[in-house]
């Protein structure tokens, strides 16, 4: 019994030292890989897109879903911090929509596990994002002439906000890599080192592994804080009205985002700080990095992991300094800009035509009265 125990401790070592999945069954990291190809409906599709540029879809008319989630910016933002609803802003980094229909988990503390479905309706309805009615919506869209066609073309009949919550979701099958080095085999002599150090001596493959390079679980890798979420105003109302909604203890008195704690509400609090595994595709045009943004470049994240991460109590304990030479932290670089594709920013993605004005942006809505 005890060679046994001894023989699957040493398989585990050995395992833990590839770079494999830790736990109480020992499996191998999913092989990291192309995408498959989705199958998406054109008409659904290009309505999805005249849909995520209208500013129309927010409660004042004055926000579009791209302008928190820019093309030229990967459909992420450039600022740490994303913006949100007029009166406040966000308290996270905008994560990219490239793939995002690859996805089974969405958000960076992992709260939506069900379909793009719903995390559309949640960005249209959530107040310090896009705060709309979705009745007001409704109304809106049957007024536009344009939309009137595209509903029908799209085999959904009379507008609804049941069919803005699906066609959205359809565009956003488009957003997926196109032309990547790495999918097309065609890797530099430095990406190709890169790779081996990711799935060796980096052991990035641990948890940025399969076709989408996440393993779509929660980790605490020590990211410091962005303090900017409790120094502003309005950053600090989005954060409160969040953590009400998902009844974190004593919110008023925090001074960390609890992460996926949301989910699970651990008594030790050990999940605060966990945050879902990002993907690792099309990282050369999203930065700032991390759900706050708190890392500026590709190299400030190879290098931060290079050194062990950060200081957490409730760090991973897999985090543990790699000690990689200045040469390999630039191969590693170049690896993982090798997993970007062309920009996608053509009008087969972006809504370049002009909307109806029947509903200007309110210029200050503090002071709209009924």
């Amino acid at each position: 019994m005890g060679k046994t125990v001894m023989k699957r401790c040493i398989l585990i070592a050995s395992v833990v030292g590839m770079g494999i999945v830790f736990s109480s069954n020992i499996v191998a990291a999913p092989a990291i890989g192309s995408l498959s190809t989705l199958k998406i409906d054109k008409a659904k599709a290009e309505l999805g897109k005249r849909l995520f540029f209208d500013k129309r879809l927010s409660g004042d008319a004055a926000i579009a879903c791209a302008d928190c989630h820019e093309p030229a910016n990967g459909y992420s933002h450039p600022d740490a911090l994303s913006p949100g609803y007029p009166g406040n802003e966000h308290f996270r980094n905008s994560p990219t929509l490239i793939n995002t229909a690859h996805k089974k988990v969405w958000m960076h503390d992992g709260r939506l596990g069900t379909n793009l479905n719903d995390v559309t309706r949640e960005m249209l309805t959530e107040d310090y994002i896009m705060n709309m009615d979705m009745r007001i919506m409704q109304e809106r869209i049957k007024q536009d002439p344009v939309y009137v066609k595209m509903f029908k073309a799209a085999g959904y009949g009379e507008a609804s906000n049941g069919s803005v919550r699906k066609a959205i979701p359809e565009y956003l099958k488009t957003l997926t890599s196109k032309n990547v080095p790495f999918d097309k085999g065609k890797l530099s002599s430095e990406a190709k080192r890169g790779m081996a150090l990711f799935k060796g001596k980096g052991k990035c493959i641990a948890c940025h592994n399969g076709p989408m390079f996440t393993d779509m679980l929660a980790h605490n890798t020590g990211v410091p804080e962005n303090f900017d979420v409790f120094l502003d105003p309005k950053r600090h109302q989005a954060f409160i009205a969040y953590s009400m909604f998902m009844g974190i203890e004593n919110y008023m008195n925090l001074k960390r985002d609890p992460g996926a704690y949301v989910q699970t509400h651990t008594a030790d609090g050990s999940d605060i700080g966990k945050f879902m595994t990002p993907t690792l595709r099309e990282l050369k045009y999203t930065a700032p990095y991390m759900h706050n943004g708190m890392l500026k470049t590709l190299a400030d994240v190879v290098a931060f992991y290079s050194k062990g991460g950060g200081k957490d109590r409730n760090k991973d304990p897999r985090i543990k300094p790699l000690k990689l030479s200045k040469g390999e932290q630039r191969d590693l670089v170049v690896f993982l800009e090798s997993l970007s594709g062309d920009p996608l920013t053509s009008s087969d993605y972006v809504w370049k035509e002009k909307y109806p004005e029947e509903y200007q942006a309110i210029p200050n809505w503090r002071k709209v009265r009924n």
